[in-house]
């Protein structure tokens, strides 16, 4: 089978990540390549093709017509294959991260099979990124979890066109014990704003003596590096236990290898490896649990009930007024954008609902007013402990008295279920049906915008904020 993939660019990320193991399942199966907007690395594991008009329009500034951009990619992909290929596998189609995208992909789908990946939404926390017309239709369509298989199933799609699609997990490069424990909680991050860093940062004031918190990498993008170096020079006039940067001059498997435990404290994933990759390691990861996201690992053997779905904090430990005024703020700039009336009377009613009992879940708030959290709970022990009171779960960040038994029960549960033959088999399963099964159907881009634009979930950290 021939296969061409097209992502906008090949840097270190997840999706790239996944389209590596795709690439790796079908290298005995499958003749593919890589059509890319930016030139790959030197080591990159396939083909690649370089048409610069599909990388991020931030990158490739100029104008193009999309059908002279469609008529060169249709050559080049016979020029590779030496005639058609039978399917034309698209990563992240739907976020407006090139302005030209869609027409380019309608045009293509005229000369081929299109099967369009989705990871992100638009519609999710991205307002900047919205396509106001309307997705490709009448392709295939596959997604990274059942939260987004069930929603698109009803906003128009249909089972034999739409297909969940699960990622794999690689088993590490160093054996476990390679190297010697050192007193870093890591978290294997890029520390965009979604990741929740304050979130870690706060967890930290409950390591042992010695402890400290290591945040691998910074962002890319400028509105996240800003928030990442502002949390630089937080931590260190805090005089916090927190590192920076440590990816930077280490590599992945050795600070993984290295670490007492690993946190994740993100507010959304697209599939979740940073709930799967620690325990391949033999190590230990606490922190926030994502249910819509985690209820896949859990119908497969996998326990995460010792990691907390919300952090609650007072509202007596921030300026809680100045939050709702931006919080309003934010709704309707983001309502604005996706052409959405929103009530009034609606938004107060969720703010009543998210601030019950005097207390907020620490993961919706924006930076400023996570670190006046964060003062306030330095400020005085009796803080602290009201804290784990409200949250008894984080009593547990550290170690679990099951600790191992868990370790070795969800490292064998995420290698029976997310294995590199599965995966593989799958992917073939998945391009039989794409190929032989013609589809009719059509995203409802209203009721899609409906499912995610949730106001008790409306964290100022994910609306209007556009990582890379």
């Amino acid at each position: 089978m021939k296969i061409a993939f097209i992502h906008y660019h090949l840097k270190t990320g997840g999706v790239t990540t996944c389209l590596k193991q795709q690439l790796k399942a079908l290298k005995s199966d499958c003749d593919m390549c890589v059509i890319t907007g930016e030139p790959a690395p030197e080591d990159f594991p396939a083909k690649t093709i370089y048409v610069p008009e599909l990388a991020y329009s931030s990158v490739y500034r100029q104008p193009y017509a999309p059908e002279k951009v469609a008529a060169t990619v249709v050559q080049k992909i016979r020029a590779h294959f030496g005639g058609p290929c039978d399917i034309v596998h698209v990563h992240n189609p739907l976020l407006a991260k090139n302005s030209e995208l869609l027409r380019f992909l309608k045009l293509l789908q005229q000369d081929l099979n299109l099967l369009l990946q989705v990871h992100d939404f638009a519609e999710d926390g991205r307002a900047r990124l919205y396509f106001n017309e309307d997705y490709p239709v009448d392709c295939h369509y596959c997604v990274v979890n059942s939260r987004d298989y069930q929603i698109l199933l009803k906003c128009g799609l249909k089972s034999p066109g739409l297909h969940q699609l699960f990622n794999c997990v690689s088993l590490p490069q160093l054996p476990p014990g390679a190297v010697a424990e050192k007193p870093w909680v890591v978290y294997p991050i890029r520390a965009i704003r979604r990741k929740n860093i304050g979130e870690a940062i706060l967890l930290s004031l409950f390591f042992d003596a010695r402890e400290r918190l290591s945040i691998t990498l910074p962002p890319n993008s400028a509105a996240d590096l800003a928030s990442y170096e502002a949390w630089k020079v937080f931590a260190a006039e805090s005089r916090l236990p927190v590192e920076f940067d440590q990816g930077l001059k280490t590599p992945f498997e050795t600070i993984v290898c290295s670490a007492r435990y690993l946190l994740t404290t993100s507010i959304t994933e697209g599939f979740g490896f940073s709930f799967l990759e620690p325990w391949l390691y033999h190590k230990y990861v606490s922190g926030r649990k994502l249910d819509d996201i985690c209820n896949d690992f859990k119908e497969r053997g996998i326990d995460l009930d010792h990691m907390y779905n919300q952090l609650m904090v007072p509202l007596e430990g921030f300026d809680a007024d100045g939050y709702y005024r931006q919080w309003k703020r934010t709704i309707k700039d983001s309502a604005r954008t996706f052409d959405l009336h929103i009530e009034a009377a609606q938004v107060r009613r969720a703010y009543e609902a998210i601030t019950a009992g005097g207390t907020m879940d620490f993961g919706l708030l924006a930076e400023p007013y996570q670190k006046q959290v964060l003062h306030y709970l330095m400020s005085n022990k009796v803080h602290l402990q009201r804290l784990l009171t409200c949250n008894p779960l984080l009593a547990k960040i550290r170690n679990g008295t099951d600790q191992q038994n868990r370790i070795e029960a969800n490292r064998k549960a995420i290698v029976r279920n997310y294995s590199m033959d599965l995966y593989r088999q799958t992917l073939l399963d998945l391009y039989g049906r794409v190929v032989t099964t013609p589809v009719k159907q059509q995203i409802n881009k209203r009721k899609l915008l409906a499912e995610f634009f949730d106001l008790k979930r409306f964290s100022l950290l994910k609306w209007g904020n556009d990582d890379p």
